[in-house]
């Protein structure tokens, strides 16, 4: 990357903080984020954290190498040492993090937010999660701005190419190649930062005698994003994947958010596969080489992931929603894998990290162990497993909606489970009820014994809501 940013700001002065989120850094560029901002965020972390390794990486946004610099000499200036990965996935700074244990991983990414805005997702050493506590600090202390003065001034390295073959090499061992066998994918990578990273691994697979034949669309990292954000969750982006999946004649298709750290799957005609049935797939992949293993999923849609899990012989737990919920689940159990209907997919041999890469290795892995199309295998999930995928109501008092709800079926059911809003259980049919973090938003989610069933109790449940 270019030369690591110049940052000449007032470490005294109180500064604008409300870029921090939940667990992240989000903020409109040049109005809550700014390079100034990144610095001190970066160098509050490695402060917190007792940082001397750090690896910094960023997607393919306009303001990320900029911001990226700053980060490295954030770290710097606390006394910490960079590897800098240059343009790379959000997977990419985790795996390098842990694999060289270091004790700070930045990955300057908007991912699928709008095209003005940018941010930062942090982790700890061994690419865990910040803990509430960690988070909280540097927050503080980047407000304040009052860094105590670093004796040492830290060093930078630039590894990309070194890093991303060790990468690689991790990836490779955690599949079978000779088990996926003869397909053709489609991939879309939204101009994001998924295409360089992309072709990489299929050379690197290619070389392995693999016999992936594959067709990239969008792969050129672009910062204007002429085709739009990189959020494959959203219908209207559904189209160009689908349709470039039936005018190959692929057998499925994969499209990339902008840092990949979530993949979504289209199957052979072309259809969206909802993210329920890509955790079954892939927990039904997990449990192939990791009999009686632990799957985590999050609660909102969970008959299709429980017999599957079941199934193939592994213990089925559910998680809170969200990344650093699913991962501390996941650590305590020992699980081998962790997904949610998000598109974010967590294993335990890539640190109890997400990945975008081998979500859809392992279905592939799956599918030639099986013989099954894609196309089929989601078929016979949706056939016994049918859900409404999820409706968002937007409502004026998420907590008197859900009192409403609970008021009229919570008697009725034959379990009640409030580890993520509102799940209630009855004889022939499920629904979880959730309030967004961020929005006046409920977010429900139904599954049932048929689609006809599962339309009526949509109905039932919206009419409560809306009350």
């Amino acid at each position: 990357m270019n030369t690591v940013t110049k940052i000449t700001a007032n470490h005294l002065a109180q500064r604008n903080v409300s870029a921090f989120k939940a667990y992240d850094v989000r903020g409109v560029v040049g109005e809550t984020i700014d390079a100034d901002l990144v610095h001190r965020i970066a160098r509050a972390a490695a402060y917190i954290l007792g940082a001397r390794q750090a690896v910094v990486g960023f997607d393919a946004r306009e303001s990320s190498p900029e911001f990226a610099g700053a980060a490295i000499q954030g770290i710097s200036d606390a006394g910490g040492d960079t590897l800098d990965l240059g343009l790379c996935g959000t997977e990419e700074v985790y795996f390098a993090t842990g694999a060289r244990k270091a004790d700070l991983g930045i990955m300057v990414t908007a991912s699928h937010n709008p095209i003005s805005h940018n941010g930062l997702k942090l982790v700890g050493p061994a690419a865990r999660p910040l803990s509430e506590s960690e988070f909280a600090a540097i927050k503080e202390l980047t407000a304040s701005g009052d860094f105590a003065p670093s004796t040492l001034i830290g060093t930078y390295q630039e590894g990309s190419l070194k890093a991303r073959k060790a990468y690689m090499q991790h990836i490779q061992s955690l599949i079978s190649i000779d088990q996926i066998g003869k397909v053709k994918i489609v991939f879309n990578c939204g101009n994001g930062a998924a295409g360089p990273t992309l072709r990489y691994l299929l050379d690197a697979l290619a070389a392995r005698g693999s016999q992936i034949s594959s067709v990239l669309v969008q792969a050129d990292p672009d910062p204007s994003f002429p085709n739009g954000i990189p959020n494959p969750l959203l219908p209207e982006n559904h189209g160009a994947t689908a349709d470039a999946v039936r005018e190959y004649g692929a057998d499925f298709g994969v499209a990339f958010d902008g840092d990949f750290d979530r993949c979504f799957l289209f199957d052979g005609e072309g259809k969206f596969v909802e993210g329920e049935y890509v955790v079954a797939l892939i927990a039904a992949a997990v449990l192939k080489d990791s009999p009686r293993a632990t799957i985590v999923h999050d609660p909102r849609v969970v008959g299709a992931i429980d017999a599957t899990v079941a199934k193939n012989g592994g213990q089925a737990v559910a998680s809170k929603t969200g990344h650093a919920f699913v991962k501390a689940t996941m650590r305590r159990a020992g699980a081998a894998y962790g997904g949610e209907m998000s598109a974010h997919h967590y294993f335990r041999d890539f640190f109890y990290c997400d990945s975008g890469m081998l979500p859809w290795l392992k279905v592939a892995e799956l599918l030639g162990a099986t013989g099954q199309s894609l196309s089929q295998a989601v078929a016979e999930l949706r056939t016994d497993f049918p859900s409404s995928g999820e409706i968002n109501f937007k409502v004026a008092n998420k907590a008197a909606a859900l009192d409403r709800v609970r008021s009229a079926l919570q008697d009725k059911a034959s379990k009640v489970d409030e580890l993520d809003g509102l799940s209630l259980t009855f004889d022939t049919w499920r629904f979880n009820l959730r309030a967004s973090n961020t929005e006046n938003l409920l977010r429900l989610n139904i599954e049932g014994k048929d689609a006809e069933d599962v339309q009526l109790k949509v109905a039932k449940i919206s009419n409560l809501i809306n009350a």
